[in-house]
């Protein structure tokens, strides 16, 4: 497994978990590393793909990939940190199979990063059904907030951020050029914000 960092006391107290669940096959291990993190990955889940049901499928997923791939896994890096990665791209997969909404939608109008998300989900486990209301009631707003805006800049914002299209194949996609992508998807973020904002006080 490499060079062990104990960087806290948590990082510590995980690898001595994975170390007898490895080394001895101690369920008792395996089932105290689901029971630490169980929760904040679901709620990692809940952010990702708003549905409850798939939320939990992919929590299990996670947990059954990671098992899977102890061999993979690092401790100069923290576990926590390694199973939240494993547990977005999990996601990220799901969506792209599925064709459904953006995963990294938040408040700043899409420009969370996978990075990002790992680090609020794992600095908050204490995210409350009354959160996960709220980001669904924040995701459903920008949805409609898309759909207002002009087809031009909707359609690089789609491709972008529902299709994950790198600036270089929305250029190719659209035959503008590069600095266009650029300039389009900042205008189509400035534009959102004001919807959403006259969304708001509207209500």
């Amino acid at each position: 497994m490499g060079n062990v960092n104990y960087s806290t006391e948590k990082a510590k107290r995980d690898y001595l978990l994975l170390r007898k669940a490895i080394d001895f096959n101690d369920q008792k291990a395996y089932a105290e590393l689901v029971n630490l993190y169980q929760d904040s990955i679901y709620y990692l889940m809940m952010r990702i793909v708003k549905n409850s049901d798939d939320a939990e499928d992919l929590t299990q997923e996670t947990f059954g990939k990671a098992f899977r791939n102890l061999h993979a896994y690092s401790p100069q890096y923290a576990f926590s940190t390694w199973l939240y990665r494993i547990a977005v791209n999990n996601s990220i997969d799901y969506i792209r199979h599925k064709n459904n909404s953006p995963q990294c939608i938040d408040d700043d109008l899409f420009n969370m990063t996978s990075e990002q998300i790992i680090d609020r989900s794992s600095s908050n486990h204490t995210m409350t059904p009354e959160d996960v209301v709220i980001d669904k009631q924040r995701i459903s707003m920008l949805r409609s907030a898309v759909q207002k805006l002009p087809e031009k800049y909707r359609k690089v914002v789609e491709l972008r951020y529902y299709e994950e299209l790198s600036y270089e194949e929305i250029s190719e996609t659209l035959n503008i050029s590069l600095s266009n992508v650029k300039i389009q998807l900042l205008r189509a973020k400035n534009m959102l914000s004001d919807i959403v904002g006259n969304m708001r006080y509207a209500i």
